[in-house]
C-alpha cells in the first residue's frame, strides 16, 4: 500500500509544527508505524532536533534541482522506523531557483512519489517552513492531506483562516485537486487561561470533527527536547508532554482505520408485491 504524504504546515512561526512533526513521527513509530520525515525548512529545526547535523549538500535541494536520488538522503535516526531527509540552510536557494523551471510547482511531488509507491514507509511527513513561498506550495501539491497546528492565541485563528483559503487555491487551480485536511491540532494550550478555551471553542464550532480531540499542552520538557537532539518521547517518555503526543498517534491511526473503512452500501428496499387492482390495471394496459 502506498504511504501517505501529510504535510505539516502554517505560515505562522512558533506554533509547534516541527516539534508536532518530530514527536507525532516518533509516538507512531513507536506504534510500529514506518515514518519517514522531509525537513522542508531550511532552518532545519526537524532534523537537529532528531540529534543530526546540518551538513551542506544534506538536503532535498539537489533532488528538486534534479541532481540526485531522495533515496540517497535517507538517514536513519535514533528512532527506530523512523528516518529523514535531513535539511540544511542552503535549501533556501531553492527559493530563487525552482520558479525559473518548468513544472516548478511539482518538483516536490515527481521527486517523492515514486518512494511513496514503494511502500518502504506507511507516512512521509513534509515539515513545511513558516512562510507561503514555492517550498510550501511545492509540499501541499505534493501531499495527500494538510495537519494544521495552530497555537491556542488569538491570532492563531487569522493564520488558521488564510492556510485555508490556501488550501482553496491549490484544489482550485488543478495543482492538487485532491488535497484535504488531515487535521487541526491546538498546540500550546493552557487550561488555565480564558484565551485558550474560547480560541479552541472558536475552532472547534467552525471546524467540528477536523478539529483533534486531543489538545497538545504547554510543556516545559518538550520545549527542552530538541536541544538534546532527541523526541520527547525519548527525552522524558512520561512527561505530560510525551503522554499527549502517544494520544494524538492513538487518535491518527483510529482516523486513519475510519477512512479506510469501506462505506456500507445503501439499503435497497425490496419490491412490494402488486395489490390485485395494480394487477388488473396491468394486464388492461398490456392489452390495449
Amino acid at each position: 500500500m502506498p504511504a501517505r504524504i501529510i504535510a505539516l504546515a502554517n505560515q505562522k512561526g512558533g506554533v509547534g509544527k516541527t516539534t508536532t512533526t518530530v514527536n507525532l513521527a516518533a509516538a507512531l513509530a513507536e506504534r510500529s508505524k514506518r515514518v519517514l520525515i522531509l525537513d522542508f525548512d531550511p532552518q532545519a529545526n526537524a532534523t537537529s532536533g532528531l540529534g543530526l547535523a546540518k551538513t551542506e549538500g544534506r538536503s532535498l535541494y539537489p533532488v528538486l534541482l534534479g541532481e540526485k536520488p531522495i533515496e540517497e538522503l535517507i538517514t536513519e535516526t535514533a528512532v527506530p522506523r523512523l528516518s529523514i531527509v535531513p535539511a540544511e540552510v542552503n535549501l533556501a536557494g531553492a527559493e530563487v531557483d525552482i520558479p525559473q523551471m518548468d513544472r516548478y510547482l511539482q518538483k516536490l511531488r515527481d521527486a517523492v512519489r515514486p518512494l511513496a509507491e514503494t511502500s518502504r514507509f506507511d507516512l512521509i511527513f513534509v515539515d513545511c517552513p513558516p512562510s507561503l513561498g514555492i517550498l510550501t506550495m511545492n509540499a501541499l501539491t505534493a501531499s495527500d492531506s494538510i495537519l494544521l497546528p495552530i497555537q491556542c492565541e488569538y491570532y492563531a485563528l487569522e493564520g488558521l483562516s488564510v492556510m485555508i483559503r490556501l488550501i482553496d487555491q491549490i484544489r482550485n487551480s488543478g495543482a492538487n485537486p485532491n488535497l484535504e485536511i488531515e487535521g487541526i491540532l491546538m498546540t500550546m494550550y493552557d487550561q488555565r487561561t480564558n484565551l485558550s478555551n474560547q480560541v479552541v471553542q472558536q475552532v472547534v464550532e467552525h471546524f467540528q470533527d477536523k478539529v483533534y480531540e486531543i489538545l497538545i499542552p504547554r510543556s516545559v520538557r518538550v520545549s527542552e527536547a530538541p536541544s538534546y537532539g532527541q523526541p520527547v518521547l525519548l527525552y522524558d517518555r512520561n512527561c505530560t508532554g510525551a503522554n499527549a503526543y502517544r494520544q494524538l498517534a492513538r487518535e491518527f491511526i483510529a482516523r486513519e482505520k475510519a477512512r479506510n473503512q469501506p462505506k456500507p452500501a445503501e439499503a435497497v428496499e425490496p419490491a412490494q408485491p402488486a395489490t390485485p387492482a395494480e394487477s388488473a390495471d396491468s394486464k388492461s394496459a398490456a392489452n390495449e
